[in-house]
C-alpha cells in the first residue's frame, strides 16, 4: 500500500511539473527550421530509449514501454509542454503517428506483418508446430542437436526476416525447452539467422534502382536509403 501511495504521489508531481512547463512554454513552434529543444545534443536526449529499455525489462510489456519512450521523447522535444508534445507525437509532418500511418509504404509493411502473423497462427492451429515437435522428439536428443536444428531451420527459411523469427521461434521453442536450452540462447540463434540476403526490402530496393535507371537519374541521384555495402 505504501509503495502504491508513493507511486501516485510521484505521478501527481510529474503531472504538476508538466502543467507548469505547459504554462511557462509556448505551445507552438514559430519557426520549425530553427527550433531546437532544451536537451538538444545533451545526455538527456538519451532518456527516451533508456526509459523504453528499462520499462521493457521490468514490465515485460514491449509495446507499452515503446509508447512510453516515444511519449518521453515528444515531451523532451516540446520542452515539457503537453500541447506541443501531443501535436508533435500525432501531427508532426516529419515523424507524427498520423503522418506515418497514412504513408502507403508504412501501411504496406503493417499489412505484410499482419499477414505473416496470421500465417504463423494458422500453422500452429493446424498442428504444424506440434507435428515438428513430435518428429524432433525422436531425432533430436541433445542440446547441441537442438541448437544446430535451430540454426539450420533459420537458414532454410530465408524468405523474410520477420517470417523467420515468427516461424522458427514458434516451432523450435518446445524442442529447445525440452533440451534445456535457455530462451535467451534460442533468441540469439534465431536473430543470428534471421537477416537473410534476400528479404522483402530487397525487392523494394531493386525496384528503386530499376526506376532510377529507367529514368536516367542514377548517375545524378544518390540512393541514401540503400547503403553501398548492403547485401542485395
Amino acid at each position: 500500500m505504501k509503495k502504491t501511495n508513493l507511486s501516485w504521489v510521484g505521478a501527481l508531481l510529474v503531472f504538476a511539473l508538466l502543467l507548469w512547463c505547459t504554462a511557462a512554454t509556448p505551445g507552438k513552434i514559430a519557426d520549425p527550421s530553427t527550433y531546437t529543444c532544451a536537451v538538444y545534443s545533451s545526455a538527456l536526449s538519451l532518456l527516451p530509449p533508456v526509459v523504453a529499455i528499462v520499462l521493457a525489462l521490468n514490465t515485460k510489456e514491449v509495446y507499452t514501454s515503446l509508447l512510453v519512450g516515444i511519449a518521453t521523447g515528444a515531451l523532451l522535444y516540446a520542452n515539457g509542454n503537453l500541447e506541443l508534445a501531443l501535436t508533435t507525437l500525432f501531427f508532426n509532418e516529419d515523424g507524427g503517428m498520423i503522418s506515418k500511418l497514412s504513408d502507403s509504404s508504412n501501411v504496406g509493411i503493417l499489412v505484410f506483418l499482419v499477414m505473416l502473423g496470421i500465417l504463423v497462427a494458422l500453422m500452429n492451429k493446424a498442428g504444424g508446430s506440434a507435428a515438428f515437435g513430435r518428429w524432433a522428439s525422436t531425432h533430436i536428443h541433445t542440446r547441441a542437436g537442438a541448437q544446430f536444428a535451430t540454426l539450420l531451420l533459420g537458414i532454410l527459411i530465408f524468405v523474410d526476416d520477420y517470417f523467420n523469427c515468427l516461424t522458427v521461434g514458434s516451432v523450435m521453442r518446445p524442442v529447445t525447452d525440452r533440451q534445456k536450452v535457455s530462451r535467451a540462447k534460442l533468441a540469439y540463434l534465431i536473430d543470428a539467422t534471421a537477416a537473410p540476403h534476400l528479404h522483402h526490402r530487397a525487392g523494394v530496393q531493386l525496384g528503386c534502382r530499376r526506376h532510377l535507371l529507367g529514368a536516367g537519374r542514377l548517375g545524378h541521384q544518390r540512393l541514401h536509403h540503400v547503403p553501398a555495402h548492403h547485401p542485395l
